[in-house]
């Protein structure tokens, strides 16, 4: 073997891998993919976000865990992780946002996708652009998808005040959306799917809201303190 090619096989040896921990999720044919949710559009834009770039990213991603309310994926959900904005134009108004994430799942990583209404911040559509999941049939029917149309992330955050201050309050738009008829192989992966809409609606705020919800979260955070206080 040649000094040359022995020092540049040791070069690349040397050179940092690639972290695991800073998978993003990305539409794979974003042209194609916002088309068909959006007809009407005729351009569109992506962003990306990234924690560390971010004013007050430190801060974000720290509040992540509390706002999604279960553990960080040490793959999926580092400070690293990237994230993707698109913003869909009709001439020169944004007429939609779609934004995915990466949440782990019985069958390996589920890749979640939201389009949202640019000025209500409401969900206008969401899709598995990945499912490995005995409950794959269920979970992508549209009269299960249907239900979250409308939905903001302030209905989410008051889930979490009902579930505290009121439980079974006729007015918890969470607690009245119907899971499909499942085996129990197949609950995880509700409840990962579920996980994946919040963090999706919770990085939006973030990103492109202006964290707008952040009452309702509060109000929330101040519910459960009283609860375990009593």
């Amino acid at each position: 073997m040649t000094r040359p090619l022995m020092l540049l096989i040791f070069s690349l040896a040397a050179l940092p891998r690639s972290l695991p921990g800073a998978i993003g999720c990305t539409l794979s044919n974003p042209s194609e993919d916002l088309k068909y949710l959006y007809p009407e559009m005729t351009t569109f834009k992506e962003e990306l976000m990234e924690f560390p770039k971010l004013k007050d990213g430190a801060a974000m991603f720290k509040g992540l865990r509390a706002r999604l309310g279960s553990d960080l994926d040490p793959i999926y959900e580092t400070y690293e992780t990237a994230y993707t904005v698109y913003s869909i134009f009709k001439g020169s108004v944004r007429i939609g946002i779609v934004h995915g994430v990466n949440v782990p799942g019985k069958g390996g990583v589920i890749q979640v996708f939201l389009s949202t209404d640019p000025k209500t911040a409401e969900i206008t559509n969401f899709f598995f652009q990945r499912l490995e999941s005995p409950a794959a049939r269920q979970l992508r029917s549209k009269e299960f998808r249907a239900q979250f149309t409308g939905l903001t992330l302030a209905d989410f955050y008051k889930h979490d005040y009902y579930a505290a201050a009121d439980p079974g309050a006729k007015a918890d738009k969470v607690a009245a959306v119907r899971p499909p008829a499942l085996d129990p192989s197949g609950r995880p992966d509700y409840e990962a799917a579920l996980r994946g809409l919040r963090k999706n609606l919770i990085l939006l705020d973030f990103f492109v809201y202006g964290r707008r919800f952040e009452p309702y979260f509060e109000r929330a955070q101040q519910a459960g303190h009283k609860t375990s206080k009593d």
